[in-house]
């Protein structure tokens, strides 16, 4: 049976350029449309375990796409809903926002009718609608759609007896979510993390460090369990690749600072890695790192290399990056995402440096293929859920 799909764009157009694209294949089909957020509310109310997916725009009149995520969050109804944005400023701000408020991914939206027929754009709204409805959360509703009712649900509509996500890592990341980890991290501060056998034992004093972290799909929503954790005087540089289009990742650096103790911004090129702030790769461009005249680190973003694989930025270029800098401890960090990128940039770089690996768990990720496939490497010291990563970070680097 194909997986019912619901889609919600005030523009005529693209609501008939996205059915088609579902509809075209045999595994969705396109069981209902709506012009705005509130037609959209109504309908998933009416059947809160009909749909697999709900594809979403942003901006509409009535009720946009946030106020629905919002009111759908209020009223404790879970759906794995895929925004379809635009790559404007402001929409990559509200991008950004609607993953706080529980949107699964997002798909950009094309600027012009002709790449709304390419092949592409397509490819996309597959993609993540496999991932998405592939997902423990939809799975979850699945069953509970054939007549095994989850707990709290009372007739059209799940009750303040469910809690606001089926797994850690699709979890808002509200002010006190925050609050409570870092209070969290804080008790534990004098509980070691378990740690098998690595490359290096002992947080050495003196020694340049770095932390290299990794995430794709349902990253965004992750390093905000994650990045606010650590703490402002980490003793140690991040650098980051979250795989996403241009456009976006100023806003998601945005975010991430304000709701964060260190520093986070968007990595400029030529800029020198500074400890107790993370440095994001920009979406369209290569992020590395390059040993300066002087022995310290600098940014390079290369805009000239391909896509690798389809992704720029490429995590295995950054990691590759380091082989050549002049950082004595690498601290390599793997979260949710689809694929493999990573994997062999880490292979590469354990050859030539000090390395220790963290590799979020299977039960948090949204996607376990990124931390599955440098698992199977054999290289990860240590497995952990992702709220313990900025705990299990913080250990390896220490602080200054």
């Amino acid at each position: 049976m194909a997986k019912k799909i619901l889609v919600i764009d005030d523009s005529a157009l693209m609501r008939r350029v996205i059915s088609d694209i579902i509809n075209e294949g045999n595994e969705y089909e396109v069981a209902a449309i709506a012009k705005d957020g509130l037609e959209g509310f109504d309908l998933i109310v009416s059947n809160p375990n009909l749909y697999s997916a709900i594809i979403l725009d942003i901006n509409m009149p009535k009720m946009n796409g946030l106020e629905l995520l919002q009111k759908l969050q209020k009223n404790h109804i879970e759906q794995t809903v895929i925004v379809v944005s635009t790559v404007a400023k402001e929409g990559a701000k509200e991008t950004i926002q609607a993953l706080e408020y529980g949107a699964f991914d997002f798909v950009t939206k094309p600027e012009n009718y002709f790449e709304t027929k390419g092949n592409d754009f397509k490819k996309r709204i597959h993609d993540m609608l496999n991932v998405a409805t592939s997902s423990k959360a939809s799975v979850e509703r699945t069953r509970s759609a054939t007549g095994v009712k989850p707990s709290g649900y009372s007739g059209s509509r799940l009750t303040s007896g469910r809690t606001s996500s089926l797994i850690p890592s699709e979890k808002k990341a509200s002010i006190d979510a925050i609050s409570a980890l870092r209070r969290r991290n804080e008790i534990n501060d004098t509980i070691p993390p378990k740690v098998n056998p690595s490359r290096f034992t002992n947080i050495k004093s003196g020694s340049k460090k770095v932390v290299a972290l990794a995430c794709s799909t349902g990253g965004p929503k992750s390093l905000q369990q994650v990045i606010p954790m650590l703490p402002k005087n980490l003793d140690a540089g991040v650098v980051l690749v979250q795989h996403m289009p241009p456009g976006f990742t100023k806003s998601m650096a945005d975010r991430l600072d304000d709701l964060s103790k260190i520093r986070v911004k968007e990595a400029e090129h030529g800029e020198r890695l500074q400890k107790g702030c993370v440095y994001i790769a920009p979406g369209g461009k290569h992020l590395k790192v390059a040993k300066t005249a002087d022995g310290n680190n600098s940014i390079v973003l290369d805009d000239a290399t391909p896509a690798i694989g389809g992704l720029k930025p490429c995590a295995n270029l950054m990691y590759d990056s380091l082989t050549a800098s002049s950082y004595d401890e690498i601290v390599c960090v793997v979260l949710t995402g689809m694929g493999a990128d990573g994997t062999n940039g880490i292979l590469s770089l354990g050859r030539s440096k000090p390395i220790r690996v963290i590799a979020q768990n299977e039960e948090t990720c949204v996607v376990y293929g990124m931390p599955k496939a440098i698992y199977e490497a054999g290289v990860v010291d240590e497995v952990v859920p992702l709220d313990e990563v900025a705990q299990t970070i913080t250990k390896n680097v220490g602080v200054k």
